[in-house]
């Protein structure tokens, strides 16, 4: 097996063969977009490892659907990190492609991401700025004070909003209190919640590259649960939200434990 691939699995956990082959379930479909779930553990486009990404998961299953020959066109506007579920939007033509991009880079799509982090989050809510550099050798990006930020860096900024509070039991049995996050990526840095949230002392749960030492065994509780846009041709406001996950640690917060004790 191929180093990278190694890497990958033990990096990300190994996810059940049918979960990670399966389409992506469909949000919303027209003749200019497609918007989907993301599955945790799947690529957002193609890499040396050669496992599964969604990208030619969506256009082999579009070919099949409508009978197309040739090649299918479908652009790729952004990306989530391998091990991240969430709301992904493609465009299904190049003048779609462009229209979003075009409002990517003016900032007009919101999107919102949900995360479990270690600690109880102070003050509750606020603006994390900071520096970044992508460190590709290692895949990972580090953080920067912006009075400390080298010349390479990207000016990285998100706001979070703190959902609620509680403690949740390990496997080893210790009980670690934890914070449920609402956050507003304003950019879009490679790793940048992750490696944001990390430097501020509070690493998502699960996230073993960003220092995450809770014992926590399963995949990272860090998801992109809403994006907001402008359609590409009729102007329209669309926001396409999906519901907060079933199991630990989700479930704690949807009990009604929050600010409260298990």
């Amino acid at each position: 097996m191929d180093a990278r691939r190694i890497k990958a699995l033990s990096e990300y956990g190994e996810k059940a063969v049918q979960d990670r082959l399966t389409v992506p379930e469909i949000l919303y479909e027209d003749n200019h977009l497609l918007v989907v779930i993301k599955p945790a553990g799947v690529l957002s486009q193609a890499d040396v490892t050669g496992d599964p990404d969604i990208l030619s998961m969506l256009k082999a299953d579009i070919k099949e659907r409508y009978s197309k020959p040739g090649n299918v066109y479908l652009g790729l506007l952004h990306r989530l990190d391998r091990p991240v579920r969430g709301v992904m939007i493609f465009a299904k033509t190049g003048k779609s492609a462009s229209r979003i991009s075009a409002q990517i880079r003016e900032r007009c799509v919101e999107k919102k991401y949900r995360a479990v982090v270690c600690g109880t989050v102070l003050p509750v809510e606020g603006e994390l700025c900071s520096a970044m550099v992508k460190d590709r050798e290692r895949n990972r990006s580090d953080v920067y004070s912006l009075e400390s930020a080298p010349e390479t860096s990207k000016e990285a900024i998100l706001r979070y909003e703190t959902l609620g509070n509680c403690f949740y039991t390990n496997g080893s049995g210790e009980r670690i209190e934890v914070s449920l996050l609402s956050i507003d990526l304003i950019t879009g840095r490679s790793h940048q919640i992750r490696a944001q949230l990390s430097d501020f002392g509070h690493p998502i749960l699960g996230d073993r590259k960003y220092h995450d030492s809770s014992g926590f065994r399963g995949d990272i509780c860090l998801e992109s649960y809403s994006i907001r846009l402008r359609h590409p041709i009729t102007n329209e406001t669309m926001e396409f939200n999906i519901p907060m996950p079933n199991g630990t640690p989700w479930s704690l917060f949807k009990k009604g434990s929050i600010n409260g004790r298990e």
